[in-house]
């Protein structure tokens, strides 16, 4: 079984279509995989007439009842894990062991958020005066998701949105909305109407979504320049922001590490989804005395990595996700050319199949300047910058010299000496020996430029409620 190629948004329960529409490309063909309908004002205003009138029904709905729909939901994605797997395949030119990845964890994540509650809680009690607080839903709110992972950083937000009894308008990205469409769709079996909603558009949505007087929150994650201009927008109507934004993330490898072991983890730390994640390795500084021998096994892995058609079982790495993102890194590797910088592999043109398709190649830069730009923006593709370190408190002021502050990664065996380092870093994550182990009970939020507020784990949970103290005094009056 697959899904219908029909794509409609979903409004009150119901799917809606739109006079206007706009074709998504396959990244891999550079082909129309399909056309979805572009949502203009007067739609989003009926979503948010219907997600009002289903708000009071579902925050009034039984935690325990909220916990089980949640958790349906994610029984649902897991049912359709191959369905969704293709989408993404096709969607996002990913390759098929991380497309059954993202939707394998966004069902157990839905699952797992779903065991998570905010009871009332007893501050203090005497015999005069008693002190409670409570977890109160916003009411209508809006996730506005991007294309790099369509399903799973939906999930991060509607999963604890729906627990704690908010309604959802969800904006996913027009490079990549098929997916989200899909899950929206499929969740109006477990969940009353209106109370999870989605909207295709361009644009021009996320700006009226922001200044909308019916939405009470927004939680996006996007570009910082997205963030930015959410949060002016957002603060007409001062609503409540969770922004998850870019990164340059780094990667500290330390003298006593084996070079040939690490190879494949410091690889796809770096390149899995194309390097198009926000917590990718985007930096990594290689102690001198192991630099050459990293740098090598780094390549000679990297050359056993095949590219092309993920619906390919042997494909490793597909495309660029879109033409904008494909340019903006192609930039990157001519702005290394045309200074000269050393390439340790790639750096030149790829062809996709039939002459098709955003791909570039695996390309590695051999000790770039501190201060160039591949160094520091954001890449959000398959190059990596290596430099080369040797004074511990040097290394950890580069690494901290910069506008972003999402995660970085510290490989070695010395794991007090890791944890020493890792206190001094200017970022929300840091992770030992791994990347990019993300938990639901783990709250995981961006320090600097890389971010508003906290996701996931308890502090996550808590972002979508206001805190309401009701206190009492026991004297007769």
């Amino acid at each position: 079984m697959s899904f219908s190629s029909d794509f409609q948004h979903i409004v009150d329960g119901k799917p809606r279509g739109s006079k206007t529409t706009r074709n998504v490309i396959n990244p891999t063909t550079e082909e129309v995989l399909a056309t979805v309908p572009v949502a203009d004002r007067e739609l989003l205003d009926e979503t948010v007439v219907a997600a009002s009138c289903a708000f009071h029904a579902w925050a009034s709905t039984p935690m325990e009842t909220r916990q089980a729909a949640v958790t349906d939901l994610g029984k649902l994605v897991l049912a359709n894990l191959n369905e969704f797997a293709e989408l993404l395949i096709k969607e996002v030119g990913k390759s098929r062991e991380l497309a059954n990845i993202e939707t394998s964890i966004s069902g157990a994540w839905l699952q797992g958020v779903a065991g998570a509650s905010l009871p009332e809680e007893v501050l203090f009690e005497d015999d005069n005066r008693k002190a409670i607080i409570r977890y109160v839903p916003f009411g209508v709110c809006a996730a506005i998701t991007p294309w790099n992972f369509p399903i799973s950083l939906l999930v991060w937000k509607i999963a604890p949105a729906l627990v704690t009894g908010n309604c959802v308008i969800v904006k996913p990205s027009p490079f990549a909305p098929l997916c989200a469409m899909k899950l929206v769709e499929l969740a109006q079996q477990v969940l009353p109407p209106g109370v999870l909603s989605v909207l295709s558009g361009d644009d021009e949505l996320g700006p009226w979504i922001s200044t909308h007087p019916g939405i009470s929150r927004i939680s996006l994650t996007g570009s910082v320049n997205a963030g930015k201009s959410i949060m002016q927008s957002a603060a007409s109507n001062l609503l409540s922001l969770t922004l998850e934004l870019g990164g340059n993330d780094a990667a500290l490898i330390l003298p006593d590490v084996d070079p040939k072991s690490l190879a494949p983890k410091l690889f796809w730390s770096s390149f899995y989804n194309t390097g198009q994640i926000c917590c990718a390795i985007k930096r990594a500084y290689i102690h001198e005395d192991v630099y050459e021998a990293v740098r090598d096994e780094l390549v000679a892995f990297a050359k056993t990595v095949k590219i092309g058609n993920c619906l390919d079982p042997d494909v490793g790495m597909g495309p660029v996700q879109n033409r904008v993102q494909f340019e903006k890194v192609k930039s990157l590797i001519d702005d290394c050319r045309e200074h000269g910088y050393t390439f340790a592999l790639g750096g030149d043109s790829i062809q996709g199949p039939d002459g098709k398709g955003y791909f570039l190649p695996i390309s590695i830069v051999d000790c770039p300047p501190q201060d160039s730009r591949i160094v520091q923006k954001e890449q959000f593709g398959p190059i990596l910058p290596l430099l080369k370190w040797k004074d511990e408190d040097e290394v950890i002021k580069q690494i901290n010299d910069s506008a972003y502050g999402l995660s970085g990664t510290i490989w070695t065996n010395d794991l007090d000496l890791a944890q020493t380092i890792a206190r001094k870093w200017e970022t929300g994550t840091v992770w030992i020996n791994e990347a990019q182990a993300f938990h639901w009970d783990l709250p995981f939020g961006g320090f600097k430029h890389s971010g508003v507020g906290i996701e996931h784990g308890r502090q996550g949970l808590i972002s979508w409620t206001n805190i309401q103290t009701i206190t009492l005094n026991k004297a007769r009056t």
